[in-house]
């Protein structure tokens, strides 16, 4: 769960080294795929054997970057998450859905 104590904390650290000016939210777009890429490279070639460490950090700007657009945009990021997870709940019914990777649209 992510606290208020930790979304404080990276707004502040933003603030602090006034780089909010950077962080519209188009170039938080930008970060948060161009760190997905980067989570992605840690299974490139063996999606088996990876480097936990690299996940976690990888994970982690990915997450930082999500925060911060929605800090940006006036957004309480358990309120989206929920609103999407009703909308999936009907999209993939479990008795539609359990046991598939087919698109709702297919189900």
């Amino acid at each position: 769960m992510i606290t208020d104590t930790t979304i404080a904390r990276i707004h502040k650290f933003t603030t602090d080294r006034d780089w909010d000016q950077f962080h519209s939210p188009a170039n938080l777009a930008k970060s948060i795929s161009i760190e997905a890429g980067e989570l992605l490279e840690c299974f490139q070639w063996d999606e088996d054997h990876y480097k936990e460490a690299d996940v976690k950090e990888e994970l982690s700007d990915v997450m930082n970057y999500c925060l911060q657009m929605c800090d940006k945009l006036g957004l309480d990021p358990d309120q989206i998450l929920n609103e999407k997870m009703d909308q999936n709940e009907k999209k993939y019914p479990v008795d539609k859905a359990k046991g598939n990777s087919r698109k709702y649209t297919e189900l």
